[in-house]
């Protein structure tokens, strides 16, 4: 990451988020789009996970620099879902919440499948 906080300032303070943060929000609006199955980490991300422990970030990579920023995400689909169709709704939908909740503009949003879950018969 170019930078681990970034910030602004008006005339009552600073403002500074946490590049984590970011990563969360990236990684928290893809995991709601229909056809995702869940982020793909692996590592330590995929150990906390088998333990309970909600890692949001997990799967993304964020690059900010001069109030831009290029994300990177690994996602896991469920089987049956139309691979552009559902990046295409990660894309939109992880650039929008960026924009939207800390004022960066995403310059782009590169989706990697990394794996396709087939559902339960049960």
């Amino acid at each position: 990451m170019a930078k681990d906080v970034i910030g602004t300032e008006d005339s009552i303070g600073e403002v500074q988020i946490a590049s984590e943060v970011v990563s969360a929000i990236a990684g928290i609006s893809a995991s709601e789009v229909e056809g995702i199955e869940s982020m793909s980490g692996g590592g330590i991300n995929d150990i906390a996970g088998r333990l309970g422990v909600k890692n949001h970030s997990k799967g993304v990579k964020v690059d900010i620099a001069d109030n831009q920023a290029t994300v990177d995400i690994a996602v896991n689909m469920k089987f049956g879902y139309s691979i552009p169709k559902v990046s295409a709704k990660v894309q939109e939908k992880v650039a929008q919440a960026i924009n939207s909740m800390t004022g960066l503009k995403v310059t782009k949003v590169n989706v990697r499948i990394a794996g396709i879950v087939q559902a339960d018969a049960t």
